[in-house]
């Protein structure tokens, strides 16, 4: 029949159907992960985690130098103030945390709040800011309390950790002397050198600095023919001390950050030093010698440490190098006597006499220099 049934030129219709729905169904076929793909997943999470798993080796490091007797951390309350504490928990007692006690002298002005400068304050006697201490004393009413300050480490934490595995004396030894001129062939070879120069910063300081061509010239690289040297280096001295670490024959390979906190243990906003900007951290540049055996990937590259007398580094330097690289010999330059550590050797023109314990180092140095006189009271 023309045209069928339904019509000249007609055909039959078909239910209607949504647009796009077949495309939408095959992309989301082909997008569809395979078998395949999915093992290679499986695989691959497997394979990063055994990446992140730490060695048998890396264990055994870690727990060589875990502290003996629990951490030595003692955690600040953020409350400072035992009263503040007591305050804030609604209770008779303050809590186990380290707390502190407000100076209010009779010039002192409460309403102005907390010096910038804090125990680091040179006008302390006239600062009309307020002012702490440490409040230390064991609260009788609080066993906590007492326990915690009765468990709290007599010594320093790398004192511990340097009588473990220092090779050579324990007893610190230095020598006053001139950086520039001393010979530094007398003081034998040392794995680490840690370094905290006087650089010239074109600011009023309350020491002497060196100018760049006698930081250059020093025989530093004679100290070493294998190990790490630290070197702290100011804004301006940053590259300076890139060119001091080349020519004496290192290679620059890290660097670490000291990020300053004050007495209250919070960030130091107002410092001394800063042309631009108030410097809140310091920088410590990390310079390699040879192959060196040390203990990598042990520590962070970053320090938080308070601040205290004008160049003081943070402590917690010496059982960072300790752990880096254990029984060797550690030389500090441009130290003061406050620098003076068990098992370390220190050069500056600030220490208190010559003091040297080891026959052949004291033999070459008697060579080159003479008897060494008695000793200062340190």
């Amino acid at each position: 029949m023309p045209g069928g049934p339904f019509g000249p030129g007609q055909s039959p219709q078909r239910p209607a159907q949504k647009r796009g729905a077949p495309a939408n169904e095959l992309d989301s076929l082909l997008n569809k992960p395979t078998l395949q793909d999915r093992l290679k997943t499986e695989k691959g999470e497997e394979l990063l985690e055994l990446i992140a798993k730490p060695t048998a080796k890396e264990n055994a490091v870690v727990k060589r130098f875990k502290t003996e007797g629990g951490s030595q951390i003692r955690e600040y309350c953020p409350h400072l103030t035992k009263d503040d504490c007591r305050r804030a928990h609604a209770s008779m007692f303050p809590c186990h945390r380290v707390h502190f006690r407000r100076l209010v002298f009779p010039w002192t002005d409460v309403s102005m709040g907390n010096c910038s400068y804090l125990d680091t304050c040179r006008h302390m006697k006239t600062c009309r800011y307020v002012h702490y201490e440490l409040d230390d004393e064991p609260d009788l009413a609080g066993p906590v309390a007492t326990d915690a300050a009765k468990s709290r480490p007599p010594v320093p934490a790398y004192l511990a950790v340097c009588k473990q595995f220092s090779r050579g004396s324990l007893d610190a030894r230095w020598i006053k002397c001139d950086i520039r001129t001393f010979d530094m062939t007398v003081l034998g070879k040392f794995g680490v050198i840690m370094a905290d120069p006087p650089w010239e910063i074109h600011q009023d300081l309350p020491y002497g600095t060196m100018a760049d061509d006698e930081m250059r010239k020093l025989n530093i690289g004679t100290l070493q023919d294998e190990g790490v040297i630290f070197l702290w280096v100011t804004g301006r001295a940053m590259e300076l001390g890139r060119e001091c670490l080349e020519i004496w024959g290192y290679k620059r390979v890290d660097e670490l950050i000291w990020v300053k906190t004050n007495q209250l243990q919070r960030l130091i906003r107002t410092g001394r030093t800063g042309h631009w900007l108030n410097h809140s951290k310091e920088h410590c540049l990390v310079g390699v010698k040879g192959s060196p055996n040390i203990n990598r990937s042990l520590d962070c590259d970053v320090l938080v440490g308070e601040v205290r007398e004008t160049s003081r580094k943070p402590d917690e330097m010496y059982s960072l190098l300790e752990r880096l690289s254990p029984g060797t010999r550690k030389v500090e330059i441009f130290a003061r006597q406050h620098n003076v550590q068990p098992g370390w050797v220190c050069l500056g023109n600030q220490l208190n006499g010559v003091v040297i314990r080891e026959p052949e180092m004291l033999e070459r140095y008697e060579a080159k220099y003479g008897p060494v006189p008695a000793p200062s009271k340190a």
